[in-house]
């Protein structure tokens, strides 16, 4: 699942999990500059590609930390 056919704030996002650690909604917000509905769309885009994966955060249960799926970093060359 090559990212070629995702909108330009999933590739800006997609570049971010690239450094490899988790990140916080509010993380991803912060870190791309993007308004937080233009993160929300991006997410969902990355997700429905199975390119992002969701996990749970044991320190603070309110919040989930998105993190680039393993096979994903091979498909997406």
């Amino acid at each position: 699942m090559p990212t070629t056919n995702l909108p330009p704030s999933s590739k800006k996002l997609f570049q971010l999990f690239e450094e490899g650690r988790g990140m916080t909604y509010k993380d991803l917000v912060s870190r791309s500059g993007l308004p937080p509905r233009t993160v929300r769309y991006a997410l969902k885009k990355l997700k429905d590609r199975g390119l992002v994966a969701e996990k749970f955060n044991f320190q603070d249960a309110r919040q989930i930390i998105y993190l680039k799926r393993p096979q994903a970093a091979a498909t997406a060359s």
